[in-house]
């Protein structure tokens, strides 16, 4: 299928779905940095500077991709939902929309999608789409069921006018599944910059790669190994937890891009899950609905619903669609990675200790041991 690329960031719904045999016609993106890698991953593709100034859809598209910005709807934003400065720009995918409805669409973004101001942020563009006759489906997808080492829950909706949507998105699952647990014996991401109020503890993998600290900061997670030594991962390494290929972002070199390289992969799509998403597209499965039931108003949203016209239903499908060898940290040359910094390490772990928050038994002694080490050394 052509594939129009709104709020395309770096390219990876783009990727995924070219690499499910898909064919790219249209990037949109007005960010100057995220545009200058676009530029050199696609240099034979129209790039459009901005999704406002974009007039139409080219004639040909049968899917338009929209990993819209997450701002305004997530936990670390300010929760003002749709109407806010950033995510309020979803506005010009229906915009586009009202001119020519296409075949497919698949949106993309944070599962506080379906909490923010009281799931009105998820209702209202699910009835765009059921207003423009489509039927669709949602599900919450962890990326680290598909072999990347980082936590990663996303809202994926696939809609269409003519086809089933759930046999993309919801005909694939496997339940069950159980990650490692954090322990001393293996390496344990946290962020960093957080301590009080959150940590984001996880076992062998890293909590979801952010656009900014709390405080808007570029910043990589750190990583505790069992060695007491505490790192952060390179931006190369961040790259191939989210399913791009190292140095995919590479065409920024200048000390400001280099930096800023950070919020551009943390604000990215994980190319694996695009990539199922398209492969799906070209052959869809068969999704068994027996078992599901009436979404009633006012109910909580779930991690997965579809509505094929008939009125909205909810699924019980879990957040991992599918099998891979599971993504480690452990896998990755942990040894070449930069420490973090006595002053934040120092930060991090008072922080900690004044909070209210648990941490697994001999966490915060591992270390304030290398913050020991950092005088010693």
């Amino acid at each position: 299928m052509h594939v129009s690329g709104l709020y395309s960031g770096i390219g990876g719904l783009e990727l995924g779905f070219d690499r499910a045999g898909h064919h790219t016609i249209l990037l949109c993106e007005s960010d100057a940095l995220a545009t200058q890698v676009l530029r050199h991953r696609w240099p034979r593709v129209r790039l459009h500077p901005d999704v406002v100034t974009l007039n139409e859809l080219p004639l040909e598209t049968e899917v338009v991709t929209a990993g819209f910005p997450c701002q305004n709807i997530s936990m670390a934003g300010d929760k003002t939902g749709l109407t806010g400065s950033k995510s309020a720009i979803i506005s010009n995918l229906f915009r586009l929309l009202d001119q020519r409805v296409v075949p497919w669409i698949v949106i993309e973004n944070v599962n506080f999608l379906l909490h923010v101001a009281h799931g009105s942020a998820i209702d209202s563009i699910l009835y765009r789409l059921e207003s423009y006759g489509y039927r669709w489906a949602y599900r919450v997808v962890d990326s680290r069921g598909f072999g990347l080492p980082q936590r990663r829950r996303r809202v994926y909706i696939v809609a269409s006018q003519a086809d089933d949507p759930r046999n993309v998105l919801l005909a694939d699952d496997l339940p069950n599944i159980e990650w490692p647990k954090p322990d001393l014996g293996l390496p344990i991401g946290f962020y960093w910059t957080e301590g009080r109020s959150g940590n984001g503890l996880t076992g062998d993998a890293i909590p979801p790669l952010k656009a900014g600290s709390m405080l808007g900061i570029p910043s990589p997670p750190a990583v505790l190994l069992p060695n007491d030594r505490v790192v952060t991962p390179t931006i190369e390494a961040a790259e191939l937890m989210q399913g791009f290929p190292e140095r995919w972002t590479s065409i920024l070199t200048d000390h400001r891009s280099r930096r800023y390289r950070w919020r551009l992969v943390g604000n990215a799509v994980s190319v694996p899950v695009a990539e199922w998403i398209g492969s799906r597209l070209s052959q869809p499965g068969n999704y068994d609905c027996r078992f599901d039931a009436e979404l009633k108003p006012n109910m909580p949203w779930p991690d997965a619903a579809w509505n094929m016209g008939n009125g909205r239903m909810y699924s019980n499908v879990s957040q991992c669609p599918i099998r891979r060898r599971r993504g480690r940290i452990s896998a990755f040359s942990t040894e070449k990675w930069p420490d973090l910094s006595r002053r934040a390490l120092q930060g991090f772990t008072t922080r900690a200790r004044q909070s209210s928050l648990n941490y697994p038994a001999g966490f915060l002694e591992a270390l304030e041991r290398g913050i020991r080490e950092f005088g010693q050394s």
